[in-house]
């Protein structure tokens, strides 16, 4: 499998991220112990012209960080056919101990790398590089967990054995085990719908509020947040059944199948990156009374609160779409 098109892709851009972030972060040690913009010393100004290189690369290998996610999920689909078992990406991703704990660090990068390329946008709009140590800050905790992820992927890949039997996604996301993600298949459905339908309320409600009148920024922030972990709860739960329009098919990844249009991709980008902007808001609250970005944030912030009830409108949109106007029903 090391030799499939996909798997190198994955491969090649994993090596490459990594070798920028770790080469990013040596410098950003620098930068976080020696950074003075009152000294006019040589080092002072070999550290400012770095940075804008710096940042460029990062740009770059963060929004690759991006796409592998869906690189990694998409390839992981493709490869089902070969595997004993497996119908899906669910099958896949469970032949060996790395697939899933590559999936979710994936996810947890994606957040993080999104988070980064915003507090970095905003950094660039000041002169006077105001959010220099924090975004190298946030930097510094990345790394180890970009460079994790690449070691957890390559054994995902290296482990790959076609003799291997293994589970179909019915099996694993069936409500008669006893696990974690059973446990989330076998929430109820009306309190989920409830719980679901209600975090899309007061997103929506602080997200209008802060675009009129820029008030609650770290609530928009923090329930952006929650509304997107509530969402992928209810994908698990209740939403992806209507997809499928079977009581007991609860698979997270088959929407991502043409017999089912792709319509997982737009759910999963519309609410990943609803969750991104969301949460940027919030992140990016302490720098608006620096001088330099004052006049730049609060647009920014407004931009990115649009961004975010735009993308969860098409979510909730799509979603709700599905639940109407299927002929299956879930309760009754």
């Amino acid at each position: 499998m090391i030799f499939h098109p996909l798997v190198l892709a994955l491969y090649v851009s994993s090596a490459l991220i990594a070798f920028m972030v770790l080469y990013a972060a040596y410098f950003g040690v620098q930068i976080l112990g020696k950074w003075d913009l009152n000294s006019g010393s040589e080092l002072q100004l070999a550290l400012e012209r770095r940075t804008y290189l710096i940042s460029t690369l990062l740009a770059y290998g963060f929004m690759a960080q991006l796409l592998s996610l869906f690189l990694f999920i998409f390839t992981a689909d493709r490869l089902h056919p070969f595997f004993v078992g497996a119908m899906c990406a669910a099958g896949t991703l469970y032949l060996n101990g790395y697939g899933y704990p590559a999936l979710i660090l994936k996810m947890v990068n994606f957040l993080l790398a999104g988070l980064w390329l915003l507090v970095n946008y905003a950094d660039n709009r000041g002169y006077d590089y105001p959010l220099i140590r924090g975004k190298y800050s946030l930097l510094v905790l990345i790394t180890p967990l970009i460079v994790l992820e690449g070691v957890l992927q390559a054994g995902y890949f290296l482990q790959l054995r076609p003799d291997i039997i293994t589970s179909c996604c019915g099996a694993l996301f069936s409500t008669g085990e006893k696990s974690l993600i059973t446990g989330i298949t076998a929430l109820p459905s009306i309190p989920m719908k409830i719980v679901f339908y209600g975090s899309m309320a007061l997103t929506f409600a602080s997200g209008v509020l802060f675009y009129r009148w820029e008030r609650g920024g770290y609530f928009f922030g923090l329930i952006s947040g929650v509304t997107l972990v509530v969402s992928i709860l209810s994908l698990l739960s209740f939403i992806s059944l209507y997809f499928y329009e079977l009581p007991t098919h609860h698979c997270p990844f088959c929407i991502l199948q043409g017999e089912y249009g792709y319509v997982g991709y737009p759910l999963y980008l519309s609410l990943l990156g609803s969750g991104i902007a969301g949460m940027g808001v919030g992140v990016l609250m302490p720098f608006r009374n620096i001088p330099s970005l004052a006049r730049t944030i609060p647009s920014f912030q407004k931009r990115l609160a649009l961004v975010t009830l735009v993308l969860l409108f098409i979510f909730g949109v799509i979603v709700t779409y599905r639940m109407v106007f299927t002929d299956f029903i879930l309760e009754g």
